[in-house]
Order: structure tokens, then sequence, then C-alpha cells
């Protein structure tokens, strides 16, 4: 019988904690374990310490990971909570994506100072966003726009944008809206205009791999069609290489045991982009979306990443 309570790991943003109280509240739920139970231990990250540069340049995604994985492995945590986005495809030996929660709304969201929308934005306009992805899609809708770096945690990039450094940036909806501030947003932007990155949106719960307590307790809380959907989401970035260097968008759907995908890859300035589109067997999340990324990538041709993957 479990006596010591279970640590789970996390960053300490407001976006993270909520994410981690909302895995702890869960667990509670499913097992019927009281709140103390659950110890929620904050880590800080390479990621989070840094933030006067662009991940591409300091290291990508495994930056906001590498510090809670190793206590991870090491057992000092028994689980962690992340934002799957964050998470780079390849994982250290010994970890695994045990569960994750239902998705929240995938989309992005237009915060706009001088205009609402992306589209009504002044010609010349700036736009602050750290993500490559963002950048590139940005200026494949609006290339007269100059777009500029925006990091850090959500109030900051609110800060940044009120105090005049943008006449506007993009956020996930889903984090607005696990803050409870999605009544920034002034547009939510279409997934057909607008693609996502490969996971947005959903919580995953990261565990030792063989860990059988841990597995059990985790199997509990997972969302079968966000797990099925996300999987094929990673695979797709997988093929591509993905990482903070490449933009890189992609969203799955599963439903009723079918899953459809589509995904794109794109230049940073936003010229030039291939998309592809899939559909298949849930069972076969994985293979579908590395296919997904065999026949982008095809499309593309190898001279397409010349000099910036």
């Amino acid at each position: 019988m479990q006596t010591k309570p279970l640590r789970i790991g996390t960053r300490g943003s407001p976006l993270a904690l909520a994410q981690a109280h909302e895995t702890r509240d869960r667990l509670m739920a499913a097992h019927g374990l009281p709140e103390e139970m659950f110890e929620i231990v904050v880590l800080s990250t390479q990621g989070d310490r840094i933030t006067d540069r662009p991940l591409s340049d300091i290291g990508g995604k495994g930056l906001f990971t590498e510090e809670i994985e190793a206590q991870l492995y090491s057992g000092d945590l028994d689980f962690a909570v992340h934002s799957s986005k964050d998470m780079p495809t390849r994982l250290p030996d010994g970890l695994e994506l045990a569960a994750f929660l239902p998705r929240e709304d995938p989309r992005d969201a237009v915060v706009g100072r001088t205009a609402p929308t992306l589209m009504e934005l002044p010609h010349g306009a700036t736009v602050g966003s750290a993500s490559l992805r963002r950048q590139a899609q940005i200026r494949k809708l609006r290339p007269d726009i100059n777009v500029i770096t925006f990091r850090g945690q959500v109030d900051t990039r609110l800060r940044k944008l009120a105090e005049g450094q943008a006449d506007a940036t993009m956020l996930a909806y889903a984090g607005l809206k696990r803050i409870s501030k999605e009544y920034v947003a002034t547009q939510v932007l279409d997934l057909e205009v607008f693609m996502p990155a490969p996971a947005q949106g959903a919580i995953c719960v990261e565990a030792r791999i063989g860990d059988r307590r841990i597995g059990e307790l985790l199997a509990a809380i997972d969302h079968q069609a966000t797990h099925e959907a996300v999987t094929c989401e990673r695979s797709f970035l997988a093929v591509l290489d993905g990482s903070c260097r490449t933009p890189i968008a992609g969203y799955a759907v599963s439903e009723a045991g079918r899953i459809r995908f589509r995904g794109m890859i794109l230049t940073p300035d936003g010229s030039r982009f291939h998309e592809s589109e899939i559909e298949g067997p849930a069972t076969d999340a994985a293979a579908l979306g590395a296919e997904a990324g065999r026949v982008v990538r095809e499309d593309a041709g190898t001279s397409f990443f010349d000099g910036w993957g």
C-alpha cells in the first residue's frame, strides 16, 4: 500500500503548475486518493532560465525537460507532467510517455494590440513569437509583417505586448484557457488556415519504463483518442527530425477507430511549404504519422532543407 506521497515533477510556470494540478486531480478522482498522497515538485530548467535567445540557438526542446528527466530517471520523482509539444521526439533511455490527458483546444490565438486579427494588422506591423512554426506561417499569410522573437511565460509575453514591443503576439489557446486568460485572445485561428504544432494542447505524463505500479496508476487517466492522435503527430515530427530549428505543423483527430492527419513543413520565411494528409486505423497511429512524414520529405526534396535545417 502506498504510504509516501507520489512525487510529481513539473516546471514552475503558472501554466506548468496548472497542468500538474490537473493531472493530480484526475488521479485523485480516478483512484479515490486524498490530495496529501501527492507532492508537486517544482524544478527549474535551462529553458526557463535562458529567455533572451531563441530555443533553436541554445539547444531546442530538451532544455525544458533535462533536469526533470534526470530526477525521474534516478527515482527522485515518480512521474513528470509536461506540455506534449515541448517533448523531444527521442526520449532518454528508460523513459516513456505513459499517459495523455484529454486534449484541450489545439488552436493558436492572436492577442492583438493595434488590430484584433492577423489579417487586419497594418502593413509592416510587428508580431512577437518565439515559435519558428508560427513565424513561418505568419510570413506565409502576411509576408509584409515583421516577426520578432518573444520568449518567456505567458505573462511576460503579454507584458512585452502591452509595453508596445509588438503590435500582436500569438499563444496557444489551450495554455490561455488553462490559466483562465482566454479573454486576452482577440482571434482564435482556424485549424485549416493556421496549423498547430504537433501535440499542441495535450498534457503528457512521463514515467519510467517498467515501473508497473506507476504504469497502472497512470493508465486510469490515459485518454485513448488523445494518445493515438499525439502518437501520430509525434511520429510525423520524428521522421522529419523535427526540432525547434524546423517549422513543422501537424494535427490528427482520432474518432471511431480511425485517424485523420494533416501535416505541413515550411521554410522559415514561409515562402515554400509542403503538405501531406493521411487517414487509417487508429491502431496504426505511429505508422500513419511516419508515412505522412516520408511523403512530405520526399515531396520537399533534400534542397528544401539546405541552409536552415
